[in-house]
């Protein structure tokens, strides 16, 4: 077992040379065990997992762990990320969880799966996992196969609440394409939009871990090129694509794609006195934009991160330019692509038009992510000798306004911002530039690598 499965935001690795037999069982003991120490007469946690090939049997090692430790197991099968964050509020016949554990690699190659955890509704994650893993990696706990559990239907529970809340879409004459990706998120996504009346071209639904068609991360274009097609054809109102697990989200029209800063605009137009977060990496003219009716408040790149700020905060949603939108208006704070959807399609009920919306924001030239490779011992430590250089930059260095450091170094000049951090889950640096046009923005960005690299 390695010791770097144990991440910041959740748990992952190769199946069965990272995450084998006792590895995983010994995470559902020790989990089970920590849960019974927070939560006072704690009974339950709820387990879900993705379409990968390997997840039911590592729900069944699982299981083992969290039964040897006295807890029992509300299992749902194969469903989104969504629907096991969802079973963390809701009934089931009389019985409710104190924790749940999403077995899924994500968006990861297809040898990969993990752990996606919650305890008492909130993320567990950052000490508590490297915790965790400390405890797993010094036992010599034999666990036994004992993969009995309960079985609930929280994926129909799921599908009713999002119907019922979304009753009143009016998009008659409207259609709209959907990709799948042969991820999670062709378990459910049908249902709802069967139910709500949806005129829909739904590619790729059936769940497949191999993901013969294409990789499932809709971050990357190349997993784009099929639902452009459909696009193309200008049958299409709009077009919606999903991760893995289907708590990204992607939408896009026959002109263009609509990143999470973007899509975190429009959705706080129909929000009284917004307050929404964004990460570092989101554009200065969401802040901008947002903050001339409401709050936009800069925080740390990770689902987790931004979870625990909307409870503190108590904001009306985060986002994150890779897709994550996190509704706390109307919703419970964490990251569903599926209610995202729903949520876009009722702007479109309401007669907003995405392309035109768009073509009016002010026009600025932002570079895609780009990662850098360092190792882990390094990453951190660049980012610090790179601060104290900026304390002191060279003469020829572009005009400082101001450094951002919640996460990683954000220098924000005269005319753009560009930004160095390190990633939390890999041993890679992460860079992003924008300005008012892209000779200014490729200026900035060869300056402060420039400066790095010194």
């Amino acid at each position: 077992m390695a010791k770097s499965i144990f991440r910041e935001y959740d748990i992952r690795g190769i199946y069965s040379v990272e995450l084998n037999e006792q590895t995983v069982k010994k995470i559902g003991f020790y989990f089970a065990e920590e849960v019974k120490n927070k939560i006072f007469n704690a009974k339950y946690i709820s387990v879900g997992f993705d379409a990968r090939t390997h997840s039911p049997e590592l729900a069944n090692w699982l299981i083992s762990g969290i039964n040897q430790a006295g807890l029992e197991v509300l299992f749902m099968g194969l469903v989104p990320t969504p629907v096991n964050y969802f079973s963390n509020f809701t009934d089931f016949n009389g019985k409710t969880t104190s924790a749940s554990i999403m077995i899924t690699g994500s968006h990861n190659p297809p040898e990969y799966n993990g752990f996606k955890i919650t305890i008492d509704k909130q993320p567990f994650f950052g000490d508590d996992i490297y915790a965790l893993g400390e405890k797993v990696l010094n036992s010599n706990l034999e666990i036994d196969d004992n993969n009995i559990s309960i079985n609930i239907n929280a994926k129909e529970q799921y599908i009713d609440y999002l119907v019922n809340e979304f009753k009143n879409l009016n998009l008659v004459g409207k259609s709209f394409v959907f990709d799948c990706g042969n991820g999670a998120a062709g378990a459910v996504l049908g249902d709802i939009l069967k139910a709500l009346n949806i005129d829909s071209n739904i590619m790729y639904e059936k769940p497949d871990g191999t993901f013969p068609n294409h990789h499932p991360d809709p971050s990357e274009e190349e997993t784009l090129i099929d639902i452009k097609k459909e696009l193309k054809t200008e049958k299409y109102d709009l077009g919606f694509a999903y991760d893995g697990d289907a708590d990204r989200i992607a939408v896009l029209s026959s002109k263009y794609g609509f990143k999470g800063d973007v899509l975190a605009i429009f959705f706080s137009r129909f929000i009284d006195n917004p307050t929404v977060i964004g990460e570092v990496k989101c554009s200065q003219i969401m802040y901008d934009i947002i903050n001339n009716y409401g709050k936009a408040i800069m925080y740390k790149t990770g689902h987790s991160n931004l979870k625990v700020k909307i409870k503190e905060t108590n904001a009306s949603f985060a986002a994150e330019v890779s897709g994550h939108i996190f509704f706390n208006d109307r919703y419970f704070g964490y990251d569903d692509a599926i209610y995202s959807t729903l949520r876009a399609l009722e702007l479109v009920s309401n007669g907003f038009d995405f392309d035109t919306e768009y073509e009016k924001l002010p026009k600025i030239f932002a570079t895609d992510e780009i990662n850098i490779n360092t190792t882990e011992d390094k990453k951190f430590e660049i980012i610090d000798d790179l601060k104290e250089k900026l304390s002191n930059p060279p003469s020829n260095f572009p005009k400082i306004k101001k450094i951002i450091d919640v996460d990683g170094v954000r220098v924000v000049f005269e005319n753009g911002w560009g930004l160095i951090r390190a990633s939390n889950t890999t041993p890679k640096l992460v860079t992003r530039f924008e300005a008012k046009d892209k000779d200014t923005a490729i200026m900035y960005q060869e300056k402060l690598l420039e400066l790095m690299k010194d």
